[in-house]
């Protein structure tokens, strides 16, 4: 028998939800394109980090 495959934890969802996140926070600072830039940067970051942690394991 083999192994049954491990499924990879997925940080699409924080990308997504940073740049709408940082889109509402720039709007409401009135620099949308900054913060859709900034929410975008943090969403890839937490990402990022979350497949580091996946990628180790």
């Amino acid at each position: 028998m083999s192994q049954p495959t491990r499924s990879s934890a997925a940080g699409g969802f924080f990308i997504a939800m940073g740049a709408l996140v940082g889109t509402g926070v720039g709007i409401a600072m009135r620099q949308p394109s900054i913060g859709f830039l900034a929410g975008t940067a943090f969403g890839i970051a937490v990402a990022l980090g979350i497949w580091l942690i996946d990628h180790r394991r």
